[in-house]
């Protein structure tokens, strides 16, 4: 792999690294929604500084060209990424629909005790 092909891998993962922890200290985000990021960033750390290691893993699961095994891997956690914001949205939802009922609920209590004049 080319020097400069690894030096911008290693720009790109440190501004993205910035660019977290940046969200991170605004708290715009929690902890455990970044850590996925965190995650690729140390892939991208680890693939420029050993890029032979990515020639290693798509030999070894055969893959014809790295460009087809990175595409590979993107789809891959592209589903994970997936599963995982459906999951979240899934119990916010739920969150949601159990507020609702709870403030429903305390709605009709306060208009009852409205309707009877007990203060």
């Amino acid at each position: 792999m080319p020097l400069n092909l690894r030096l911008s891998i290693l720009v790109i993962a440190i501004i993205l690294l910035v660019v977290i922890l940046k969200v991170l200290s605004k708290e715009l985000i929690p902890v455990k929604y970044s850590l996925l990021w965190i995650m690729g960033i140390v892939v991208l750390l680890v693939l420029s500084i050993w890029p032979n290691l990515l020639v290693f893993f798509a030999d070894c699961l055969g893959f014809q060209t790295i460009s087809n095994m990175v595409t590979g891997v993107m789809f891959v956690i592209l589903i994970f990424i997936t599963i995982s914001l459906t999951v979240i949205v899934s119990g916010q939802k739920r969150r949601i629909t159990q507020l609702v009922q709870e403030v429903s609920l305390l709605r009709s209590r306060v208009n009852d005790i409205d309707s009877r004049g007990d203060y």
